[in-house]
């Protein structure tokens, strides 16, 4: 399914899903971008080949699925910019961390909302979304959002209650893989392996073990038990982590992230 697709704000989350889906075949011309700049939005048309303009007029009509990918204390604002704009059956796609249905619905009376929490991976298409349904979203609308969604990753359609959760583990999660490849890496360095071979062996590790956790259906506790024998190497290692609380560590970050997320939602 190909539809038309407005993206209001074109942060890091906003850009991701922009070029997600002129990766998976989206058409230049299908997809426009309402940004705050005009040294912004002749940047996203010079690079990107799509219309992009800093007026709500000349972005949102023709679209049936508009994209909200401002910073949560922005949504009520942005919203009502856009709502003389909407077409009549479009839907609007809220990507916005910690704003619920019923915050977008009271400015957007009785209009299609669905409200979802994608992350950055979808920039290479391999992202991640869960997605709640506003009160007066059909099931073709529904579709319509998903298949913006699908075109960068992966959707689950979800009660909004679960939502910060996912905010706070998928969301959030790249930036916890990209803080352990960090850290790995400068362990490395200090064990006398070079930048560059450190950077090689950490991204790679990384991109296979996400491959194994994907692709065998093996699960995780299996999988960290095959590669974990008794005395090895992987052993004291993680004797390491689990003795200093790593499982908890884990577990705090996730709490602190779906707090925020909470807290985002309920900005004045």
């Amino acid at each position: 399914m190909s539809v038309n697709v407005a993206v209001v704000g074109v942060g890091a989350m906003g850009e991701a899903i922009v070029r997600g889906l002129l990766a998976s075949g989206w058409e230049p011309h299908s997809v426009a971008a309402l940004v705050r700049t005009a040294d912004r939005a002749s940047e996203l048309a010079e690079s990107l080949g799509i219309e992009a303009a800093t007026d709500a007029a000349q972005a949102i009509p023709g679209a049936s699925v508009v994209v909200i990918a401002v910073k949560p204390k922005d949504v009520e604002s942005v919203l009502t910019v856009i709502s003389d704009h909407l077409e009549a059956d479009a839907v609007v796609l809220s990507v916005a961390a910690g704003v619920t249905v019923a915050a977008i619905e009271s400015v957007l009376v009785d209009r299609a909302v669905v409200r979802s929490m994608p992350n950055t991976p979808a920039i290479v298409g391999e992202g991640v979304a869960g997605a709640a349904v506003g009160h007066h979203t059909t099931e073709a609308q529904l579709e319509r959002a998903i298949s913006v969604l699908e075109a960068v990753g992966v959707v689950e359609v979800l009660d909004e209650t679960v939502l910060d959760a996912v905010t706070a583990v998928s969301g959030t999660g790249p930036a916890y893989v990209f803080l352990l490849a960090e850290a790995l890496i400068e362990a490395a360095i200090r064990e006398g392996m070079s930048r560059r071979v450190a950077e090689t062996f950490v991204h790679q590790t990384i991109r296979g073990a996400g491959h194994l956790l994907t692709e065998t259906g093996v699960g995780a506790p299996r999988l960290r038990s095959q590669v974990t024998s008794p005395g090895g190497t992987t052993a004291a290692a993680v004797h390491v982590l689990e003795e200093r609380g790593f499982r908890a560590l884990v577990e705090d970050a996730v709490r602190a992230a779906a707090k925020r997320s909470r807290e985002l939602g309920s900005v004045d």
